[in-house]
Parts: C-alpha cells; sequence; structure tokens
C-alpha cells in the first residue's frame, strides 16, 4: 500500500519586513541536515519569501530535488469559527473578518486539504514531500489529520523550523507520526515564532 509522507515545517525566523533572519537561516540549515536522510522527492512552498527562501534554503541539502511554490500553502487563516466556537482568549482575533474573506480564506484551506492531504494512486510507489509553509496551515493539516472539528486549529502552533510528520495511505484514516518536533534545533534555536512563556 503506498504511503505519502509530508514533512510539514514552517518557515525559519523571519524580521518585521518577512525576511529571514540570521537565527532563520541556522534554524533551516539544522532542518535541511535532518531531512538530507530522507527520500525527499519536492519541496513545496508558499508564495512568502520567508518561506521560499526557507525553501531554497533547505534545497542546498536536498541536491536535485525539484522545488516550486504552492499557493495553497499561503499564510491565511483558514477557518472563522462562529462566537460559541470561539475561545474567549481568541474572540478580539476575528474582529474585522467579513464573510466574503471568511469563505475565500475557508476555500483555500480545502484547497489545500485537496491538493496535499491524500493518499498516493494505488500504482504510485511511496511519496515524500516537504511542505514549507506557516503555523495556521500546519494547524490545518493536523487538524483536518485528526478528524477534528474546524475550530480546532486554534491552539495547534508550531516554532519555526519545527517538524511534522502525517502519512496518508488508502482506505486508513491519515497518521500523525510527529508534531512540532524541534530536535534537529539547540536549545537557543527552539521556541521561536510562539509566544513568550516557560517551555520545556
Amino acid at each position: 500500500m503506498p504511503t505519502r509522507h509530508l514533512y510539514l515545517a514552517r518557515h525559519g525566523a523571519a524580521d518585521a519586513f518577512g525576511e529571514l533572519t540570521g537565527i532563520g537561516r541556522r534554524q533551516v540549515e539544522l532542518l535541511g541536515e535532518r531531512l538530507s536522510a530522507l527520500p525527499v522527492g519536492a519541496v513545496w512552498h508558499s508564495p512568502l519569501s520567508r518561506a521560499a527562501a526557507s525553501a531554497h534554503e533547505l534545497s542546498r541539502h536536498l541536491p536535485d530535488v525539484p522545488v516550486a511554490e504552492a499557493a495553497e500553502l499561503v499564510d491565511h487563516v483558514p477557518y472563522v469559527p462562529a462566537p460559541a466556537e470561539t475561545p474567549p482568549s481568541w474572540a478580539g482575533f476575528f474582529d474585522g473578518y467579513d464573510e466574503s474573506e471568511a469563505a475565500s480564506g475557508h476555500r483555500l484551506a480545502e484547497a489545500l486539504v485537496a491538493r496535499f492531504a491524500k493518499a498516493p494512486e494505488k500504482a504510485q510507489p511511496d511519496t515524500h514531500e516537504v511542505l514549507v509553509t506557516h503555523a495556521y496551515q500546519i494547524a490545518w493539516l493536523v487538524r483536518h489529520a485528526l478528524d477534528a472539528p474546524p475550530s480546532r486549529w486554534l491552539g495547534l502552533n508550531s516554532a519555526n523550523t519545527a517538524l511534522t510528520v502525517i502519512e496518508y495511505r488508502s482506505g486508513l484514516p491519515p497518521t500523525v507520526v510527529m508534531f512540532n518536533d524541534m530536535s534537529h534545533l539547540p536549545p537557543d534555536l527552539r521556541w521561536t515564532g510562539f509566544p513568550g512563556g516557560v517551555r520545556p
């Protein structure tokens, strides 16, 4: 039974203009070293500069692996929950999202799932793909893999260059192999992209 292995990574740490910082480049370098041992067949990235730059830095460790943009990976709110679904701490976050904007974001999120969250065709071999994207898109794919309600993408965060792995096989539910794994990063490079707080 062929398996689709998706390796999801948030881009490296970036500045206010969306450009990778020195820390971000080092994070991506270490992620690239980790992924270099895998039979990666493709690297897909968000159109935004911080993700595109991260993907191209990764490619230095993955020679001959094609790198391409995927519009579905762009940073966006995948689902605006109804007031009854919204935790109190998130309530103000969605102020200003009108119905058309929310619907557009949800269509894009569904396109992301349709393109990437599926098993290979039966006649195909296993596939191994890296998706360099953003925290909300990783949260949406994890939520989908767990068959959780749409609002459960809230509260799933990913650190810069943390690794999440999901596997897809025909006829079986997706398997979340790991989430937000930072073992390739030394302690001083972990947890960037998260709100401040005490970390294990």
